[in-house]
């Protein structure tokens, strides 16, 4: 880099140049996500799509009967509005499923506070068997990777 003017007599002049280096941006990190975030997602959108399924296919089946056979209810012992709490409680899951898929930290909490609820009602009914544990390890393994959501 040579300067373009340059004056030995008098130092108050600006040294200018005849090109500059190109300017710096900062690259957004994106932080890779971890395989058991990813099976974690999986089986929670397949669990989200039965159960939006089931409900569904209840709602169908009692309003079209004729089009519907009931033998096609996955869960019969539902009534209407269970059933429309079923789909609304599967859309929902299938919404945190694609959020954690994303690495989105809203949903890295809220399956958290699942996996806590869950767990502390296995263990105030005292049902301390291998989903128990299987809560515990998923709770601890949840809270070690929150560094990978952003």
């Amino acid at each position: 880099m040579s300067p373009s003017t340059s004056t030995a007599s008098s130092g108050d002049t600006p040294v200018t140049f005849d090109r500059l280096p190109p300017r710096w941006e900062p690259t957004p990190l994106v932080p890779q996500r971890p395989l058991g975030v990813a099976i974690i997602a999986v089986l929670i959108a397949i669990f989200a799509f039965v159960l939006l399924l089931a409900g569904i296919l209840y709602v169908l089946s009692s309003y079209f009967g004729a089009f519907v056979p009931s033998s096609l209810e996955l869960i019969p012992s539902l009534d209407i509005y269970g059933a429309g709490i079923v789909a609304v409680l599967g859309a929902a899951l299938l919404g945190i499923a694609t959020a954690l898929w994303n690495q989105e930290t809203w949903a890295l909490w809220t399956t958290i506070v699942l996996v806590f609820a869950t767990t502390a009602y296995l263990f105030f009914t005292e049902s301390i068997t291998v989903l128990f544990l299987v809560f515990v390890v998923l709770f601890v393994y949840l809270i070690s990777v929150r560094r990978y959501f952003y």
